[in-house]
């Protein structure tokens, strides 16, 4: 039982039941008299009591939005979405880079859509896509390319995504 002063320095008791647990009874003692109080126990159907399922395509996303500038080494990241200027290592699974978006660093990634600028060192181990607008410059691996008419490549280029090359290496060992 908890006991606390009440808002005019009556002595009030009530039970350590709350809104959360099992029994939905709740008694108090206000200066003698009792009262019971019968509250439910399920919550109304307008609120949910469990988190919603996580689907497998929802995953982390990064947006680095426009305007903004990132440094740094980003991990664990399903898809990154750079807007604004990143200088950065990363390892994940998707990175859009935006018309007014610029990437400079290394990158080891499974699908890259790039419509901005990509420099530095790209390793995708399955599709790269440079749209019109796109830009790419650098050491680049790929497994598969894509160049919209418009988009530029330079830079030392190499088919075999990084599961070619080590399923390659494997082979000749």
């Amino acid at each position: 039982m908890l006991r606390s002063e009440s808002l005019f320095g009556k002595r009030e008791t009530s039970s350590t039941n709350s809104p959360f647990s099992s029994a939905g009874n709740v008694s108090s003692t206000t200066g003698g008299n009792v009262t019971s109080v019968n509250k439910p126990t399920q919550y109304p159907s307008s609120v949910s009591n469990t988190a919603p399922a996580a689907t497998e395509e929802s995953g982390s996303k990064l947006t680095v939005g426009p305007n903004i500038k990132v440094k740094g080494e980003i991990e664990d990241c399903d898809t990154l979405v750079v807007e604004g200027k990143v200088q950065a290592t990363i390892n994940c699974r998707v990175v859009q880079i935006a018309e007014r978006g610029a990437f400079k660093g290394s990158a080891e990634i499974d699908l890259a859509e790039i419509r901005g600028e990509f420099d530095g060192d790209l390793t995708v181990r399955q599709k790269l896509v440079i749209y019109s607008s796109g830009k790419v410059t650098g050491k680049i691996r790929y497994g598969k390319l894509v160049i919209e008419e418009g988009g530029q490549l330079a830079g030392d280029l190499q088919v075999g995504g990084g599961h070619e090359q080590k399923d390659l290496l494997q082979k000749t060992a």
